[in-house]
């Protein structure tokens, strides 16, 4: 027998998860396997590795029983997901120039801003034929319809949604009206009789995503929000199938790839479970999802690496199964380019075209780690919706505070993670570029509200990006430049050799790029002279000690003694922790501060930035 035969003829043995789970505990000396899991903002506990048996009962094929691998047989190969670039537009006569450019490089549902001088129809009256709609209408829902109603004679052929959520518009001004309630209800009513193949029912969770919930909260709040529009409707003598069919829920897609994707799987599944506990029939228990990359996530800092987040935002959209689909462009927050909006589009073409994930039938399916992320999200939001609808439903958990403190709870977690930089914002609060030039933010524009004399007020939710800190203290820092006419600094005394000193050095320099604050390293200092002389010609108050353990014990402590006595205005910090025994001596000697890995950048940051803010003024006074 031939070697090759040999070769293919070699069988090996089956391998169970306890023999791969020792096998890798031989690599981390010593320590269990267990102490690679970590947890989740859902409370949700990560393994290390995942097994046939953590997949449990998943459907055999896409379109068939919970539809949780997609609401199509076939998925994308029949029936595509929509390039939903939602256009930005001043006047009608744009929205038209900009509609057909786009369309001819890719677009293929008609998405843009809906502002009041927009609804006029003749913008697509030529390509509503052929293209879908994918517009939330927001507060103008009944002048788009009606508008639309009276300039297009095919009706019928009107496809896609054009849909509003009063709920979430409630929950982003702050205010609830009863009157708007029932207009609502009139509206959908008016779009069923005028455009029977249009979808007029919005559940938009981007509000609560941009506020901080996590997905667990998110597929909580569409069940919630979808019960409710149900029985609403159901009251108004609306058949059930009708209103199912007539629904779109919008979905922001964060940064945890197959926390996403599981997402919008168990949104899938927890829908359905509803919708056939109420009684709808076939097709219409299916969700159909319009999603958009997170604008919480997003940076000004280092604009370009947003490139990156909307590229593996819209990846985890697509392998979700979503049909509509709006990637925001890099710079979006401080005003698109036509450049910035071509490549926003481009993405969802690359994924089409050259990553082929429109010829794959569901490319997430069968992966025990998805599968068993799905099955728990969809376990856990369904604990959450129960919880909501124990306490009223949606509308009574706003009303009451009590929704509005789940999520800042969650965003405190997600809060404190950045600030100590225990999660990662590339260019901002880590690789930091401190010779950006940073542009100017352009002013936030509080949601419209058609609030009137029967109006509650209810506690808003303030929209949020995670890097706002970090960008303030950018911002902060840019100022003090401007007064003292150079960087806002901190000197850095290295004792000893590159190699004692680099570590921490770099370190320090990361940790204060992040707030707009340069690091000046000294030559290797190894005497008090080299430090003293280094000082003198030093243009800031605030100096840090860089090297070893041994280093600090052996001449840092006596270099600072001598310093603190000579230089009393100085603040100094030590980079790292030493001994808890040791902390107080450096304490007593001058040390103000000790910056280490676990400290939180953002306020250890702000207050140097404070006391150089005062300094600046001090001077500009003097």
């Amino acid at each position: 027998m031939s070697s090759l035969e040999n070769l293919r003829s070699q069988t090996f043995p089956p391998k169970s998860v306890q023999d791969w789970g020792e096998k890798a505990e031989q690599t981390l000396k010593g320590r269990k396997i267990e102490s690679l899991q970590s947890v989740t903002y859902e409370n949700i506990i990560l393994k290390p590795l995942y097994s046939r048996e953590d997949e449990q009962i998943v459907p055999e094929y896409p379109g068939g029983s919970d539809s949780r691998r997609g609401i199509h047989p076939l998925g994308y190969v029949t029936n595509e997901w929509k390039v939903a670039q939602r256009i930005t537009a001043d006047t009608a006569g744009e929205l038209k120039r900009k509609l057909h450019e786009s369309v001819q490089k890719g677009q293929t549902a008609i998405s843009f801003e809906v502002r009041e001088e927009l609804c006029e129809s003749e913008s697509f009256a030529d390509l509503y034929q052929n293209y879908p709609f994918a517009l939330n209408s927001k507060w103008l829902q009944s002048d788009f319809l009606s508008k639309l109603d009276s300039q297009i004679s095919e009706k019928e052929k009107v496809t896609g949604y054009i849909a509003n959520d009063l709920i979430s518009l409630f929950a982003e001004t702050g205010i609830f009206s009863e009157e708007l309630l029932e207009k609502w209800t009139e509206d959908v009513k008016y779009a069923e009789k005028k455009f029977p193949q249009l979808r007029s029912i919005l559940i938009n969770t981007t509000p609560y995503h941009n506020g901080g919930a996590n997905a667990v909260q998110e597929l909580g709040i569409a069940a919630a929000t979808g019960v409710f529009y149900l029985q609403l409707l159901i009251e108004k003598g609306i058949d059930l199938n009708s209103i199912t069919n007539k629904m779109v829920f919008q979905f922001s897609i964060g940064s945890n790839f197959f926390m996403e994707v599981a997402k919008l799987r168990a949104a899938r599944v927890i829908w359905d479970r509803i919708s056939e506990l109420y009684g709808a029939e076939g097709d219409s228990r299916k969700m159909h999802i319009a999603a958009e990359t997170s604008t919480f996530t997003k940076t000004i800092t280092d604009s370009h690496v947003n490139l990156l987040r909307s590229a593996n935002e819209a990846f985890a959209a697509v392998l979700g199964g979503v049909q509509y689909l709006q990637v925001s462009s890099f710079d979006y927050i401080t005003g698109s380019s036509a450049f910035s909006e071509r490549v926003a589009r481009n993405i969802q073409l690359i994924l089409k075209e050259e990553a082929h994930l429109q010829k794959v039938i569901d490319p997430a399916g069968g992966s025990w780690y998805i599968e068993a992320l799905t099955n728990q999200l969809a376990e856990k939001a369904w604990s959450f919706f129960q919880q909501i609808d124990a306490k009223g439903g949606i509308l009574e958990v706003l009303k009451s505070n009590w929704l509005q403190q789940e999520l800042e709870a969650v965003f405190e977690k997600r809060n404190a993670d950045i600030q100590t930089r225990k999660q990662s914002i590339v260019g901002t609060n880590v690789y930091a570029a401190l010779e950006e030039n940073l542009p100017n933010i352009q002013s936030s524009q509080t949601s419209e509200s058609f609030g009137n004399n029967d109006s509650l007020e209810i506690e808003r939710i303030q929209p949020r990006r995670l890097s706002e800190p970090f960008e303030e203290l950018r911002y902060k820092a840019k100022l003090i430049e401007e007064k003292l006419g150079s960087t806002p600094s901190v000197g850095m005394i290295c004792l000893g050799e590159l190699k004692q000193y680099k570590a921490r050095l770099d370190f320090m320099k990361g940790f204060l790029a992040a707030g707009g604050i340069k690091a000046v390293e000294s030559k290797p200092i190894f005497n008090l002279e080299d430090a003293r002389q280094f000082l003198i010609d030093l243009e800031t108050n605030f100096v840090c000690f860089c090297g070893t353990n041994e280093q600090y014990e052996l001449v840092g402590n006596p270099i600072l003694a001598a310093l603190k006595a000579e230089f009393p205005n100085q603040t100094f910090l030590l980079a790292g922790l030493p001994e808890k025994e040791r902390q107080e001596a450096w304490q007593k000697g001058g040390v103000a501060q000790f910056v280490h890995v676990k400290s939180n950048c953002y306020e250890t940051v702000l207050n140097i930035l404070e006391s150089m803010e005062v300094s600046s003024s001090e001077e500009t006074k003097a």
